[in-house]
């Protein structure tokens, strides 16, 4: 009886924790006083593992200032993107900063912040393969990463896909001539080019909005996060955190 009393104990224990932010709020959090954010880890340059097996990028960068806004400690994972979702439906990390798009099937599992960034889908080709637009896709093979927007967008184009854990080992498999074409976002085609990859743009299919995701349970914390994100574009913190990992301002509303 006394075991069994402790389990419950035990797992009572591991639940959320309130705490509150740099600003009065109250949120509900895993760990007292700890912002727990997770990222993909296989998304250069948004987030990645450094030399010394850090996690680092634009998505950790944002995380961390956050988490700093909002007077927390900040904690970072990381996970494949395609059960990213779910960890945070199911209260595995208090949140995502993990360039999710926003979109109406997503908004069922979770709530998203006010974006904090804008990008698209643009279909990068194998260098000299004669493909312009998404036009000439009929037929061919399109490779992307799995549980990503863009999985959803080659779809319109082609009944050939070929899914990856991450969007550059897409791109690196189109640089070998293993696919057609890839459809990812413009900085991580572009990093990709700049690594040497045997690649080159095509056409861009569109805009699309990036944000926070949170559990549905936890409306408190994501309201701390939108004041928090609001107080870093103004005083240009997202700016300076995109110039430094992108070279450019894609926080910025297109």
């Amino acid at each position: 009886m006394l075991l069994i009393a402790a389990m419950i104990l035990s797992i009572a224990g591991c639940g959320s924790s309130t705490s509150k932010t740099a600003s009065g709020d109250e949120v509900e959090l895993k760990e007292d006083g700890v912002f727990s954010f997770v990222v993909s880890g296989e998304f250069y340059p948004f987030s990645y593992s450094d030399k010394n097996g850090k996690l680092d990028g634009f998505d950790v960068a944002v995380g961390k200032a956050l988490a700093k806004e909002m007077g927390l400690k900040a904690k970072v994972d990381k996970q494949k993107f395609h059960g990213i979702v779910t960890a945070v439906k199911t209260n595995r990390f208090d949140a995502a900063v993990a360039s999710h798009t926003i979109t109406p099937e997503r908004k069922k599992a979770v709530n998203f912040s006010t974006p904090y960034y804008y990008s698209g889908p643009v279909l990068f080709v194998q260098k000299g393969s004669g493909i312009k637009s998404a036009k000439d896709l009929k037929g061919k093979n399109i490779a992307v990463a799995k549980g990503s927007t863009y999985e959803s967008e080659a779809q319109k184009y082609s009944k050939d896909i070929s899914v990856y854990d991450s969007d550059v080992t897409a791109l690196r498999a189109l640089s070998e001539k293993k696919h057609d074409g890839v459809i990812t976002d413009s900085i991580t085609g572009k990093q990709a080019i700049a690594k040497g990859f045997k690649v080159e743009e095509a056409e861009t299919l569109g805009t699309s909005e990036q944000a926070i995701a949170v559990s549905k349970k936890d409306k408190q914390l994501l309201k701390a996060i939108n004041k928090a994100l609001e107080q870093l574009r103004k005083d240009g913190t997202l700016k300076e955190i995109s110039e430094k990992y992108l070279k450019t301002d894609i926080t910025k509303k297109p």
